[in-house]
């Protein structure tokens, strides 16, 4: 009998992680569905060129993976029972709801944009956080007149990227960034600078140590009772994981992410693993590994391989998963690469300019690479699964050897 994995999302996480399975293991012995909403692969990495007019290639999920023997299963994860083992599914392609039964589960649906419940954000303000609001916010934009104010909540990656993406591609519209801290303050003296100079260029106007606590039609309201003007709020504050983990017995934080150890795997459920936004795991000096396509990733190729470890009986990956840079696109033009310790904290270098955009552009189109090709690359091993040891009827002599599996852990970054 087949052993069935089924992975639920298809961002980058998910789609790597199945393509790598299909790489790892025979397809006689397993069965893997991949489970998504959409027909497409989302490169989420790019929703702000979506958002300001660009177009994205098109990548669809059954293209990519005809011919892998991964199953693709267009369909919405509404529940997962991970004591019965099965996956609720609902979508255009089922009969009303569907149960999906796996004997192993990689979990990666993901994050949405997080609103943290300030007044008027989630009716009000725009976000790119997936391919729908991303093109709602691109109509939006494009319907305003020349001098309508745009503000931009949020000085993280994501929110530097869309100020800069929607200033260069509409220089008359009236643009402004709000960040709750120092502009940049987590960069390195070089980086906070290239920044700046940056975002004076492209006639951004920002609001530093400002914290916007409501938002309405026409403008933001911040914490010292300010009003700015604000045709288009864009919120990109942070993110939310997908609420179906909460809903579970898995062992979750408080913010839904599930715990995992250092292979990805459940604490509490050994035949679940999660990667991506939806896992929680932590770097070299314990703290958690940012919701990013740079940590995705790794965690996905360390789940793949633990799983394919475990089933054929070979030796669990013992490589850290550890940061390298911080990849910021400043328009078409202008990049930042901020590098960065093992566990993510600014050091002195860091490349500016059009060669740090160059350089944006290559790991962007190399992660797409890598979902859209999940046979190629590294070199194909598929090993054949190691049946488990039946059940015995009787206890065992006292002489006997139980049937044990070692687990090797390692420190991801």
């Amino acid at each position: 009998m087949q052993h069935r994995i089924v992975v639920l999302g298809a961002g980058y996480a998910g789609a790597v992680a199945a393509g790598r399975l299909a790489r790892r293991l025979r397809r006689e012995d397993v069965a893997i569905t991949l489970v998504n909403a959409e027909p497409d692969f989302v490169e989420r990495v790019r929703m702000h060129q979506l958002a300001t007019g660009q177009e994205l290639r098109p990548r669809p999920l059954a293209q990519m993976f005809t011919g892998t023997g991964v199953e693709l299963r267009l369909a919405r994860v509404t529940a997962v029972d991970v004591d019965r083992r099965t996956v609720t599914v609902a979508g255009p392609g089922e009969q009303g709801a569907a149960e999906l039964e796996y004997d192993t589960l990689v979990y990666a649906l993901g994050s949405d944009w997080d609103d943290q419940g300030v007044p008027g954000a989630a009716d009000h303000a725009d976000q790119i956080a997936s391919r729908p609001g991303a093109l709602r916010l691109r109509e939006r934009l494009a319907a305003l007149a020349a001098g309508a104010p745009v503000v931009v909540v949020g000085g993280g990656l994501t929110g530097l990227e869309a100020v800069t993406e929607i200033a260069e591609a509409r220089p008359d519209l009236d643009v402004a960034l709000a960040a709750r801290g120092a502009l940049g303050d987590w960069l390195s003296p070089k980086g906070r600078r290239h920044l700046r100079k940056v975002l004076d260029g492209l006639g951004v106007t920002v609001h530093e140590h400002t914290a916007v606590t409501a938002v309405t039609p026409g403008h933001v309201t911040t914490a010292e009772g300010t009003d700015v003007p604000a045709a288009v709020t864009l919120w990109t504050t942070g993110f939310a994981v997908h609420p179906i983990s909460r809903a579970t017995a898995l062992e979750v934080t408080a913010a839904g992410r599930i715990v995992v150890d250092r292979t990805m795997r459940s604490v509490s459920h050994p035949d679940v693993y999660a990667i991506g936004d939806a896992a929680m795991a932590t770097g070299p000096a314990g703290n958690p590994l940012r919701m990013s396509c740079a940590s995705g990733l790794p965690m996905a190729w360390q789940a793949a391989d633990a799983i394919a470890a475990r089933l054929t009986g070979g030796k669990l990956p013992d490589t850290p998963l550890r940061y390298v840079n911080q990849c910021v696109s400043l328009g078409r033009g202008e990049g930042l690469i901020q590098y960065v310790t093992a566990d993510d904290h600014a050091v002195r270098a860091a490349l500016t300019g059009r060669t740090a955009a160059l350089y944006k552009e290559l790991i962007c189109k190399g992660a797409a690479w890598a979902v859209a090709h999940p046979l190629l690359g590294l070199p194909t091993r598929r090993r054949r699964v190691v049946p488990e040891p039946a059940p015995r009827t009787n206890p065992p002599h006292a002489t006997d050897t139980p049937h044990t599996t070692t687990t090797t852990t390692t420190t991801p970054a």
